[in-house]
Parts: C-alpha cells; structure tokens; sequence
C-alpha cells in the first residue's frame, strides 16, 4: 500500500530548497545516489508530528512554520562577523574547528602540527574524494528518522575526525558553529568522529550566532565509533541566539570496555531538540548522559536519549536537569532497551525538572524495554517548585531572594554538572549556568 503524506507549507519549502541546493552539495556518483535516497525518505516521512510517539511533545510542523533556504558560501563581511564571534568562544589549550554557516572555515581554524595519530579532514574533502569507506560510514544512518534523512540529503560540510590505535590526546578539540549569516538561513552539517582501539580524546561542540544574527536553522548529525578500551568525553553548549532553531542527532556505537561520558547544556534557542542513539556494542562497555535545561520565555527545548544494551556486563547512567521559567517549555525523552542477550546489564535513569513558574511545562518520559533476566535497571522522574522552606532558610540568613533562588538553582543542576572530568569545561559550563540565572528578571 502507497503512503502519501500531505506535504505542509515548510514541507513544501524544503522540497524546494533541496532541488536548489542540489548542484552546490559535495559528492557525485554513489554520493548522490545516497542523498536523493534520503531526501526521498523524508519526503515520504514528512515533517514530524505529535502523533510520532517519539516527537509526540515537539510537534515540527506547529513549531517550524517556515524553512529558510540553505545558508550561502561565507562572504569576507560574513567571516570577519564570524571572526569577532569566535574569540570570546575561544578555550585556551584546546584545538579550535570552526564552522561558518554550515561550512568549514580554515582561517578561523587550527590545523597545523596535528598531534600524531590525528588526522582531521572536511566533510566536503571527504564527500568529493575518493575514500568510498568513509563516505559510506557517514550515510550509515538508517533513514527512518525524518530530520536524520533530510540531514543527510542536504549536509553541506562537517569535520571528519580520526584517531589511530593507542593515541589518547591530550588537546581536547572544539568544533564551534557560529551562524554569521545576514539574512535568515539554515545550515546543514555532518560530522564524523572515529576512535581506534585503546584511544582517547575530548571534544567540545558550541552553538552560537555572531552579534546582530537573529533567525537561522541549525541541523547539525554526528557519528561517533569509539573501539575497544577507548574512551570519549564529549561536551556540547547550546547558546544560539534566541530566534534560531536547532535541531541536532547523534548516533554513537561502542566497543569493547569503551567508556563514553557525555554532557549537553541548552540554554538558547527558541526550539531546540538534542536526539540521540547511544549503542552498547562491545561487552563491558560504559556510558554516562548527564543534560541540563535552562529555559525560559517561550523556549522549547527537548531532549530525547535512546540507550541500546546490546551484549552482556555494560552499565549506563543519565541523570538530566531541566530548569524552566516564565512560559517554557522542557521535554526528556529517555529510553533504554536491555537485549536478550544483554545479561548482567546495569542500567539507571533520574531526571528532575524545577518549575519556576505557573505556567511553565516539563514533560519527562523515562522509559525501560527489557529482554534479559539478569540486569540491575531503574528509572525514575520528579518535576516540582523551589522548597519555600530552603528559600526562608537562606532569606533569613541576608540572601535577597533572586539570590537564594540562583543558589538552590545552581545546587539542583551542580549534579549533572559535576560529570564533566575537565575542569576547564566543568568551570565553562558553571559560568553558562550563572549568567543564564544573572540574566533572571
């Protein structure tokens, strides 16, 4: 039976878009085969929509009311905006990957004297070269997700990163994506990270708009491989202005007693949503999700986790945070499935929501799928207000109560926090928290 999904009006605009774009996209032959394969996936699939189980809390076709054309090539007016944004970005002892626009700016970049064992290399290079096992490793993503497919169709550039056997970096890299374009645009990125067996590396992404740079879309995919006795601690901070739209995912597999901590702060954009699948592929592997949310006005943010145990002896842990104020609204979506074969397998899952407003929204949905008989599994979730005892506790010791709110506020998120082993980003991180709660009205 034939399917026809009615097209919306940004259905139809990003239809549009694609047939534009067609020409300016990287990659000829099986290349393009494999995005006119996805885009015809989505087409099928359509815009999601609360009847999608999965994007039942972050309805795509009431909140994108527009799609906006692809992003043109950064101009030098364009880059130097770019330029001006990087530098407060900018982290000391960490390898800085800029992305403008979707595209990969070598000036603005770190390139040079790549550690041993290292090899960076664009999304685009790759897409145009000849290396068929790397460019069939970026479409490995099933196209059954509709954002996922349309990523894929229409990716202009990404950073491509390779990390040999036994090499563990000691320079975390930081790949930032700064929106420089002046007039509304959307940018599509994909970018791949590979980890040899025994390596190790951090990496740091940033979302963020150069001053002046209102509406623009951001979809934006990561695979990661991470082999056997590797491990990956990775960090993204979600501070993009205030009228974009961010939709990313990120499909992660690993090896053997591989270990992947990860950590994601959102506190811009007005409709965001982080969706990641996280598999357990390698007996005795380890994975640790911590995320907080801090939102208000009419920000959505959602982020949706699915924990796939596949082999036996691995452990998960997620603990999420979500902070929501005025007329918010935050979405945790998380799902661990235990495989029958998956014994001894210990998973856990707590995620909280602080409401600091009537009409704020937390929609947490923890779920758990298990086939195995042998495992050590919970979840749990609370949405509640700030304890009126602690808040009289503090004010009766001199704290003003925007005070004593930012102090019980950067207690309740301090857990998740905690979880980033850098110190230079654990610090990063507690200063995006505190501007976020000094910018309170």
């Amino acid at each position: 039976m034939n399917v026809v999904v009615a097209k919306t009006e940004t259905g139809r605009a990003l239809s549009d878009a694609f047939a534009v774009a067609r020409g300016r996209l990287p990659g000829t032959g099986q290349v393009a085969d494999r995005r006119r394969q996805a885009f015809e996936a989505y087409e099928r699939l359509g815009l999601p929509h609360r009847r999608i189980e999965e994007w039942k809390y972050t309805d795509l076709r009431a909140l994108m009311r527009e799609a906006f054309s692809l992003a043109a090539e950064p101009d030098p007016a364009t880059l130097e905006r770019a330029g001006e944004a990087v530098r407060p970005h900018t982290i000391d002892g960490m390898r800085r990957l800029v992305l403008v626009d979707g595209v990969f700016a070598p000036n603005l970049s770190q390139t040079d004297g790549l550690d041993h064992g290292l090899r960076i290399r664009t999304l685009q290079g790759v897409l145009e070269g000849a290396d068929s096992a790397i460019q069939a490793q970026l479409f490995t993503p099933e196209n059954s997700d509709a954002m996922v497919a349309l990523n894929s169709a229409m990716a202009t550039d990404g950073v491509v990163i390779e990390i040999a056997d036994g090499a563990v970096l000691k320079e975390p890299l930081h790949v930032l994506h700064i929106a420089s374009t002046a007039t509304p645009a959307a940018m599509f990125t994909r970018s791949l990270l590979r980890l040899g067996n025994n390596a190790g590396v951090t990496l740091v992404e940033s979302f963020v708009a150069a001053d002046g740079v209102k509406a623009y879309q951001v979809h934006d995919s990561l695979i990661v491989s991470i082999g056997d006795g590797s491990r990956l601690d990775h960090v993204r901070l979600i501070e993009d202005g205030r009228d974009a739209f961010n939709i990313a995912s990120a499909m992660v597999t690993l090896g053997a007693h591989a270990h992947f901590n990860f950590f994601n702060m959102t506190s811009g954009a007005s409709v965001s949503r982080y969706q990641a699948t996280i598999a357990c592929a390698g007996e005795g592997s380890r994975v640790e999700t911590n995320g907080v949310n801090l939102l208000n006005g009419r920000q959505h943010a959602d982020t949706t986790l699915l924990l796939d145990h596949a082999v036996p002896n691995c452990a998960s842990r997620e603990v999420f945070r979500a902070v929501v104020d005025d007329r918010a609204h935050s979405v945790f979506q998380g799902r661990i499935i235990v495989r029958p074969d998956a014994q001894k397998t210990d998973a856990k899952m707590m995620t909280r929501a602080l409401l600091l407003s009537d009409e704020a929204e937390a929609d947490n949905k923890p779920e758990l799928e298990i086939f195995a008989d042998d495992v050590t599994c919970g979840h749990g979730a609370t949405t509640g207000a700030l304890d009126d005892s602690l808040l009289f506790y503090l004010r009766a010791r001199g704290l003003s109560e925007k005070e004593a709110q930012a102090l019980l506020i950067q207690a309740f998120v301090g857990e998740a926090i905690e979880s980033i082993a850098n110190d230079t980003l654990r610090d990063l991180a507690v200063s995006t928290a505190l501007r976020w709660l000094e910018a309170r009205t």
